[in-house]
């Protein structure tokens, strides 16, 4: 189907549309590179506890800069291009993005790190609710599909952090990271590709750059029922991202401390776990189409709870098998939350994308300060085993409306 078919992120897509792979492919390919680049942070805190002497504390702020900023920037972002689509802003971010990876492989201090991953948090700010909206315009009638498409890009750039470790980190050290501005430059060139695509879909509708979004208030079908649903899913997102920010930034260490592995070793356990979140995102968008979003988010949430809780208790390798399994469990729901989120306020594509991808970053960014103090407190052993408590708040989706709920209101809307 040719690129003037395509769908538009302003309305319901109609079952006669079809799916632009192409640019789901694309677009994908980037936020893998995209989030390789910000990978290298977390996987660098080996290499800058041993060289800097950080504590976790301030690893944990080091996280906390990378992660708050483009939480708080991306809603901002998103609100912005509801109003005004700007294609051109997905190759400017990620030039924010080389920016701070060449700062951060040659920062020699503590400060100049913080405003190099606050540079690298720009542009994610900017490239996840509008590569989420080009996304959404490329879907047709599969949206979780979609979604999955794009969101697994993601998650498979952050699986890559263990290997960038090992591969890269271990040997080179921190200048290593000034690799990844080659990187940067690709992703930033395929993104010029897609900002003329977006565009083009503009200029073949003049009326969509003309409208403006109306505010959160007047958005039709924004009851206190859907209010309070946005309340339930950025709880669950609350949650799943405390656990995956625990698990990201300190289980490296925990297994060094509980197992007495390597770097190396540890990052291997590390791997295993995003790479099998990698794979619960893509499967987590098609199973939601089949089933319905609410049904995978439970499920996703609450069976996750017997591995997460069993990890820390498990010997080596058992402790390996369930990480791959919680893993891939819990994010079966990433893409999906998203989907849902945006299903309750349509026509707040780059919002809703900002309120979920982007919460999931702030939330993580809290929790990476957060268990890190708290690791400094009680323990880092006491800390990991703790975390593995935070699915059962997975209970909360049982309050979430179900899908055809959703779809009345869309439909009244």
């Amino acid at each position: 189907m040719s690129n003037q078919q395509a769908a538009l992120p302003t309305s319901t897509p109609r079952q006669t549309e079809g799916t632009i792979y192409k640019i789901l492919m694309i677009i994908g390919l980037c936020h893998l590179l995209n989030d390789a680049i910000q990978a290298v942070v977390p996987a660098m805190f080996p290499i800058l506890e041993k060289t800097m002497g950080l504590s976790f504390t301030q690893l944990g702020i080091i996280a906390f800069a990378l992660n708050m900023v483009s939480s708080v920037m991306q809603p901002i972002v998103g609100i912005f291009t509801d109003k005004k689509p700007m294609p051109f802003a997905l190759p400017i971010g990620l030039t924010f993005t080389l920016v701070g990876v060449l700062g951060l492989g040659f920062a020699s201090n503590f400060s100049f790190i913080v405003l190099s991953v606050i540079f690298i948090g720009l542009g994610s700010a900017v490239f996840h609710p509008e590569g989420s909206r080009v996304a959404y315009m490329a879907a047709g009638n599969r949206r979780g599909l979609a979604q999955s498409i794009y969101q697994v890009g993601g998650n498979t750039g952050q699986a890559l952090a263990p290997l960038i470790t090992a591969l890269i980190l271990v040997p080179l050290g921190q200048l290593g990271a000034s690799w990844f501005s080659i990187v940067a430059a690709l992703a930033v060139i395929l993104l010029i590709y897609i900002a003329k695509w977006y565009n083009q879909r503009l200029l073949s509708t003049p009326n969509l750059r003309k409208k403006k979004a109306s505010t959160f208030q007047d958005q039709p079908g924004l009851s206190k029922e859907i209010i309070r649903a946005l309340g339930f899913i950025l709880l669950l997102i609350f949650a799943r991202s405390w656990y995956i920010s625990g698990m990201t930034n300190f289980y490296a260490f925990y297994g060094m401390k509980a197992y007495a592995l390597t770097i190396k070793e540890s990052q291997l356990f590390l791997f295993a776990f995003l790479v099998a979140g990698a794979f619960g995102t893509f499967f987590g968008g098609p199973l939601a189409d089949r089933f319905g979003k609410k049904k995978i988010i439970s499920f996703s949430m609450l069976s996750t709870v017997p591995f997460s809780i069993l990890i820390p208790h498990m010997p080596q390798m058992l402790a390996f098998a369930f990480l791959i399994i919680s893993g891939f469990i819990l994010m079966t729901s990433f893409s999906v939350t998203v989907v849902y989120a945006q299903e309750l306020v349509p026509g707040k594509i780059g919002l809703m994308s900002g309120l979920t991808v982007g919460l999931a970053f702030g939330m993580g960014a809290i929790g990476s300060v957060g268990l890190g103090y708290i690791a400094d407190l009680i323990s880092l052993q006491s800390m990991i085993k703790w975390l593995g408590v935070l699915p059962l708040l997975g209970l909360i989706s049982f309050l979430l409306p179900s899908d055809q709920k959703v779809w009345e209101w869309n439909k009244k809307a």
